[in-house]
Order: C-alpha cells, then sequence, then structure tokens
C-alpha cells in the first residue's frame, strides 16, 4: 500500500493497484462523520462503437446502453440492491455521463460492511429478458422527462449543434427507439468488455482506518477470478474543428425564453501536462469573464439580458471539450448576439500579471473550498485519474501558470466557427 502525503493540503492518500488490476484510493478523514465511496468504470455513452472482449472486429451498440447498465446492475435475480444499502443505513445512487459509470453511497456506520455491498453488487451482474424489457419502460419515462425539461433541452441541443459525428452529440440516456433494442446479451457484452477490474477505481473517503479497509478490499476480490483483460480498443469517429450547427431553436412550452451559447473545444491530443494546463485555462479564463463581477458578466447584467438562472461550465475530455454560457433571457436573440460578440473580443486582450495572479488564487481558493466535499474529492481524482492526473497535484500547475500561458490561451481560444448557440421559445 502506498502512501502518499501532501503538505500543501495537509492530506494523505492511500493507493495499491491489486492482482486484479483494481485500483484502490483511500483518503482517511477521521474528523468526518460520513463515509463516501465511489466504484467507477472508464465507461460512458460515449464508448458505443469498440471490439467485444475476446472478439476481433468492432461492434456499435445501441444509444443509450451504459446507463441502461447502471441501472440494470442494482437489480438481482431475488433482491434490489437499494433494501440492502437501506438495511446498512447507507444511501447508494449512481450516474453514468459521457465517459464513466459510477455507483456510490454515503454511510456513517457499517461502513466495510457498505463498501464490501458496493464492490459486490457490481461484480454480480444479473440480468434476464423480462427485467430487461420491464426496464425499458421505466427508462422511456426518464427520457421523456429529459425531454420536457428545457435547460436539459438547451444543453443537448447545444451540444448537438457543436458536434456533428462524435457520440457526445448524443443523449446519455440513448432514445426511446434506441432502448427498444437492448436486449440481455447486449448488456453482457458491454459488462464483460467494461467492468474489469483494470479499468476500474474504487476510492473511499472519509472515517475509516485504512489498513483494515484496504485488508478487506483485498481480501474480498481475491475471492474472486478475472481473466487477465484485454487491451479495450474503442472507436471515434473523425470530428471537424468547426460546429455542425451555428444556431438552433427549439420550441417548447416555456414563460421565459433560454439561450446557449456553446464553445467547441480544441480536441487535439494532448501529454498530461498540456492537458491540465488547457483544462485550467479553459476554466480560469471562463470564470474570469463570466463570474459575478466578471467584465462580461457585469455587461449582460447592465444590458438586463440574465437572470439568476445565468450559468456557465466548462468540460475537457480525452477527444472533446466544450464550454457553455446559458441563461433565461427575454431576448434570446440579443443575449446570444452579446456573448458572441464578447466572446470574439477575447482575441485581442491580454492579461496582467495582477489579472493572471487574482485569477490563480481564485482557482486555488475554489478547489480548496471543494475539498471539505468527500464527493468532490473522490469523483474529481477518479475524473483525473483516467487521464493519468493527480488532483492533488493540481494547485502546483496553478501555481506555475504564467502570464504568457493565460495570454497565448486566450489569443487562440476563440474561432467564429467554433461556436454554436441554441435557443428555447415559446411554442
Amino acid at each position: 500500500m502506498n502512501k502518499l502525503e501532501y503538505d500543501v493540503i495537509n492530506e494523505t492518500i492511500y493507493t495499491e493497484q491489486l492482482d486484479n488490476g483494481l485500483t484502490v484510493i483511500l483518503l482517511p478523514k477521521n474528523d468526518m462523520a460520513k463515509t463516501y465511496g465511489v466504484f467507477s468504470t472508464d465507461y460512458g455513452s460515449i464508448d458505443q462503437t469498440f471490439v467485444p472482449i475476446e472478439q476481433s472486429d468492432y461492434i456499435t451498440v445501441p444509444e443509450g446502453i451504459a446507463h441502461f447498465l447502471e441501472h440494470k446492475l442494482f437489480e438481482k435475480e431475488d433482491r434490489d440492491v437499494f433494501a440492502d444499502f437501506g438495511k446498512q443505513g447507507a444511501s447508494p445512487n449512481a450516474y453514468t455521463s459521457f465517459t464513466k459509470t459510477a455507483y456510490l453511497f454515503s454511510a456513517t456506520t457499517n461502513i466495510e460492511k457498505n463498501v464490501e455491498t458496493l464492490i459486490d453488487f457490481v461484480q454480480d451482474p444479473y440480468f434476464s429478458e423480462e427485467s430487461v424489457e420491464k426496464e425499458k419502460g421505466i427508462i422511456a419515462q426518464e427520457i421523456q422527462m429529459y425531454n420536457d425539461q428545457p435547460d436539459w433541452q438547451s444543453f443537448m441541443g447545444t451540444i448537438k449543434g457543436m458536434f456533428q459525428n462524435h457520440p457526445v452529440n448524443i443523449d446519455i440516456a440513448g432514445t426511446v427507439d434506441s432502448i427498444k433494442t437492448i436486449s440481455k446479451d447486449d448488456l453482457y457484452t458491454c459488462y464483460n468488455t467494461f467492468y474489469h477490474p483494470e479499468n476500474m477505481v474504487l476510492f473511499i473517503a472519509g472515517n475509516f482506518d485504512p489498513s483494515s479497509m484496504m485488508e478487506m478490499v483485498k481480501t474480498n476480490q481475491s475471492n474472486k477470478t478475472f481473466k487477465k483483460m484485454e487491451e479495450l480498443q474503442r472507436d471515434y469517429p473523425e470530428e471537424p474543428k468547426e460546429v455542425t450547427e451555428k444556431e438552433t431553436t427549439i420550441q417548447m412550452p416555456v414563460s421565459v425564453p433560454k439561450c446557449t451559447v456553446g464553445i467547441k473545444e480544441s480536441n487535439q491530443p494532448l501529454g498530461k501536462a498540456k492537458f491540465l494546463k488547457r483544462d485550467l485555462c479553459q476554466s480560469m479564463v471562463l470564470d474570469f469573464y463570466f463570474a459575478k463581477g466578471g467584465p462580461f458578466y457585469q455587461e449582460l447584467y447592465e444590458d438586463k439580458l440574465i437572470d439568476d438562472s445565468f450559468s456557465f461550465e466548462t468540460n475537457l475530455e480525452k477527444n472533446f471539450g466544450y464550454s457553455l454560457i446559458s441563461s433565461n433571457t427575454a431576448q434570446p436573440n440579443v443575449f446570444a448576439s452579446k456573448v458572441k460578440s464578447l466572446l470574439l473580443s477575447t482575441n485581442e486582450q491580454t492579461f496582467t500579471e495582477e489579472e493572471v495572479n487574482r485569477m490563480k488564487n481564485k482557482q486555488i481558493g475554489h478547489l480548496l473550498r471543494a475539498m471539505n466535499s468527500l464527493e468532490f474529492i473522490a469523483n474529481k481524482y477518479i475524473h483525473y485519474s483516467t487521464l493519468d492526473i493527480d488532483l492533488f497535484d493540481i494547485i502546483p500547475t496553478i501555481q506555475s501558470l504564467t502570464v504568457e500561458d493565460m495570454n497565448q490561451f486566450i489569443q487562440s481560444w476563440i474561432e467564429e466557427d467554433r461556436i454554436a448557440i441554441c435557443k428555447i421559445v415559446a411554442e
């Protein structure tokens, strides 16, 4: 068991890669009453085309299957796993994103028992044709619910406007038609390919003894047999640099229109150091301009183009990235035009050393505050670990950013053909 001490943030992490390939990461925080555990696989909704284990040819599975698989793992032949956690005083959940699927719980008692329950149910799939058919109706209702949500339609409408070929442009849950085609065999194919321990990470954070916890996990895994993992072969289509649809309008029964402006971020392959630098620059620059008090936020606020729903986010992954600026607005056309104009103006701007230092200090402050959350630490650590980046090394990287780094980024950040707009307007 490796012990890693991070003096800057006063944290100690224990890690070990087990004989079967599973990466186990433990973060004891004995001042916390709660413990949070997450068991995650490097497999998300975009992983539609791949070579199944023990096969040689690529297949393409139905849209939404990763999310469907997440649902089905909780249901066993004789019980529902939610009830198991409930009896042990734990609150379980799960989520599927574009790039990963994660199963989790939080609890204040029976910690080792709940960790064992988490590992065991994820590593013990049971799918029957009858239960799969039943689930299709449940997920169809979930899809319809999201279809009626303006926020989600604005998000996916912008993503679809940005990406032409990449499967990030497909709703994580799939469509009502696509899930109808999912079979029990499809689920086992995806599970057996992507749920190997070597493709998974177990992260436990909270109030527990790390030695005892690691020993329990190792014993649990030693009692199970896994074939050696084959190299995963996934295929993603070529994606053009420019957006596929510059402007999209969706009619919905809304009282106030909504508008989202998306930036299709660079998808050039980057080594981990350059990737992290770009990831941080995107986040810091977007925050500099659009956080409350930022120059672009102030202009939008003074022009009465935004309200309390205003938000922005950025996301960078191995082979895609995007940033979004969104708000309910009575003037969606004016909002879209204004945000686009403001973004394009950044090509001519430069940051001062004082501004860069302020950005760096703010980013570090955000990170340190967020580290009070066990959920944030666990999920962010797993996100970066799949990119071979240590979450706790991010602060030194922020500190090392220079004025030249930030100006080089800002002056090449925005191109007009990488901006997409989605408007939600009343029917």
